[in-house]
């Protein structure tokens, strides 16, 4: 970009075309985001502790699919959920439940497999 080209790009004024504000000055005062923030999530406290239990049972009766929404919302996004009884069993202890197994399932299998056959 030629200097004559980046000169139309500056106001007067000394500000850049499309910057309302000159860095440091104007916009929003600082943390009066945080304090919106904080006054909204004040009163959405103060709504919950007053009428949080009865609404949270009206939603789950009359809007099943918003209260299943908003539990999903607050679920973390990898929950990792495994139910695994044999992690704590020693070698011996897994041995033994699978000879308990095998003899449960022998009769069914010795059927299954005599089905097929003509006696």
């Amino acid at each position: 970009m030629s200097k004559t080209q980046h000169s139309a790009l500056i106001r007067d004024d000394g500000r850049p075309v499309g910057r309302p504000f000159r860095k440091g000055e104007g916009g929003r005062p600082k943390g009066a985001r945080n304090k919106l923030s904080e006054e909204f999530l004040e009163a959405l406290f103060a709504d919950f502790q007053a009428n949080g239990a009865q609404t949270i049972e009206r939603v789950r009766t009359e809007k099943p699919d918003a209260y299943l929404k908003v539990i999903a919302s607050i679920l973390p996004r990898n929950l990792n959920v495994a139910v695994n009884e044999t992690t704590d069993l020693s070698d011996d202890e897994l041995r033994m439940r699978i000879r308990d197994l095998e003899c449960t399932l022998k009769p069914f299998l010795s059927q299954s497999s005599n089905r097929g056959r003509i006696q």
